[in-house]
């Protein structure tokens, strides 16, 4: 039970697999960045201003390009803090590999749109992407009705580079 009464919707492993995913991302960004080999199109440093603090947050997460934009997915939802960081002031600060760029952030919270990210990722990223499904509950062949199923829990941001 949750502090208000209410039960946890998350599986016991979720909290274990947000932080192993969390220094895996930071050590994937950390070594792409600094010059060391790695997978240098997963992880980017997204740089928000704090919402209460007014300082700068910066925070590796996995990403996707796709239609002159970066999308970044929450697997906490909207409580994430960035992405509450990010709602609160959408202009952000992306460094992917050795490019750094201003940009504006959309915060998404339709399922059907979100779900369309999750699909568009299975397909770049089956390995990766069957095992997010697998932690969720989800079977990886569950086809649509479970990407629905898991992007009704999560938020996603569409980060658009500043022209100029």
């Amino acid at each position: 039970m949750r502090k208000g009464g209410g039960m946890s919707t998350a599986s016991p492993r979720t909290p274990f697999v947000w932080r192993m995913m969390r220094r895996v991302n930071g050590r994937v960004a950390t070594r792409a960045i600094s010059g060391g080999r790695g997978p240098r199109d997963l992880v980017l440093l997204l740089t928000t201003t704090g919402r209460r603090s007014g300082l700068p947050r910066t925070t590796p997460l996995q990403y996707e390009e796709a239609n002159d934009a970066v999308h970044v997915a929450s697997a906490r939802g909207a409580q994430a803090d960035w992405f509450r960081n990010a709602q609160a002031e959408p202009r952000v600060t992306v460094q992917m590999d050795h490019r750094r760029f201003d940009a504006t952030a959309e915060a998404v919270l339709d399922p059907v749109r979100i779900a369309d990210f999750l699909a568009m990722r299975l397909t770049r990223r089956p390995v990766m992407m069957r095992l997010m499904l697998l932690t969720e509950g989800v079977a990886p062949w569950s086809g649509r009705r479970g990407l629905e199923r898991i992007a009704a829990k999560k938020a996603l941001l569409v980060i658009r580079p500043l022209q100029g």
